[in-house]
């Protein structure tokens, strides 16, 4: 038995070709698909981690459901956007937010 039992070519549920969407990450044009988040987009282009905290440590997503702030960015010049939550639409620019407090002053 396959570990798949639908045929990707007739799948409804991953309509064949997907549409892509493309964003801005700190001048890097990366590809994703519509309706995927801004994390996904990251994360399928081999990118890991964008915010670092005041001890230095290198963070990216964590809980991929809004909750622990661990994910934010600046998306098209507003800061703060939890980006596991934010969907990708094309065209975005997607910056860094290295800030040493935290989205809620934390670290």
């Amino acid at each position: 038995m396959s570990a798949r039992a639908v045929d990707p070519a007739t799948d409804p549920i991953r309509p064949v070709p997907a549409e892509q969407v493309r964003i801005d990450f700190e001048g890097i044009e990366l590809v994703g698909v519509r309706g995927q988040s801004i994390a996904g987009v990251l994360l399928a282009n081999g990118i890991e981690s964008w915010r670092t905290t005041a001890g230095g440590l290198h963070h990216g997503l964590f809980c991929g459901i809004g909750v622990c702030f661990e994910c934010v960015l600046v998306v098209n010049g507003r800061r703060d956007v939890r980006v596991c939550q934010h969907r990708a639409a094309d065209g975005d620019r997607v910056e860094r937010q290295d800030d040493p407090a935290g989205p809620r002053g934390g670290g």
